[in-house]
């Protein structure tokens, strides 16, 4: 069971990881003031450019910028379609 969607070039969709709902300490976060997560699972990658092939693959985890990439609804599910460049870091 894979999503049917193909990126395009250096275009990387990521599921991003649940907001934290209680903080280190305990207390409760309620929706209206949870962070957007920054973190997520790559599920699907285009096959970069021409001399530049995509370091990320599916499967990793990786950190990306509070705005980054544009929000996608697909089979009910939230993603973030986004360049690899916006990508920081492989974790």
């Amino acid at each position: 069971m894979g999503l049917n969607i193909k990126p395009l070039a250096d275009r990387v969709l990521v599921e991003p990881a649940a907001a934290e709902t209680t903080t280190a300490s305990g207390i409760i976060i309620p929706d209206n003031a949870k962070e957007k997560p920054q973190k997520g699972t790559v599920v699907a990658i285009g096959n970069g450019k021409k001399d530049e092939p995509l370091t990320v693959k599916v499967g990793d985890t990786v950190l990306y910028g509070k705005y980054s990439g544009t929000e996608l609804k697909l089979e009910g599910k939230d993603y973030l379609m986004m360049r690899e460049a916006d990508i920081m870091a492989i974790v």
